[in-house]
């Protein structure tokens, strides 16, 4: 992803990691401490300037409390059509995530929910 619409992949990651950071009340400094990953690393990611490596979108997923693969669709290394079941997830979750009816703590207790549900329904596919 170097050139033309891979650099606007990584500029669309970098503003998806950008507001899902925002809706989960973290700053800049708390995701680098969480993910393990300098605070001008993330920044650099965020503004679209630096392509992650895997471990790195992991890390991010896993401090954000956001699945891998919706990281991976935004980034653009997981085809549509491989994603479309991915992408319905991370809608709802996002949707779960900055829903202001609820407190963090009830966000989270959501999440987990539907992950297990998900999670569960997979198995039996």
């Amino acid at each position: 992803m170097a050139s033309g619409s891979g650099q606007d992949q990584l500029k669309a990651l970098g503003d998806f990691i950008k507001s899902q950071r925002n809706a989960a009340e973290m700053s800049l400094r708390e995701l680098a401490a969480k993910a393990n990953v300098s605070n001008p690393y993330i920044s650099q990611i965020e503004r679209g300037m630096h392509e992650p490596s895997m471990r790195v979108m992991r890390s991010i997923s896993t401090a954000l409390n956001l699945p891998l693969d919706t990281l991976l669709v935004r980034a653009g290394l997981i085809e549509q059509d491989e994603a479309a079941a991915a992408e319905a997830k991370a809608t709802v979750e996002a949707a779960i995530s900055v829903d202001p009816n609820l407190t963090a703590d009830q966000r989270n207790s959501l999440l987990a929910v539907y992950r297990s549900y998900v999670t569960a329904n997979e198995r039996t596919v």
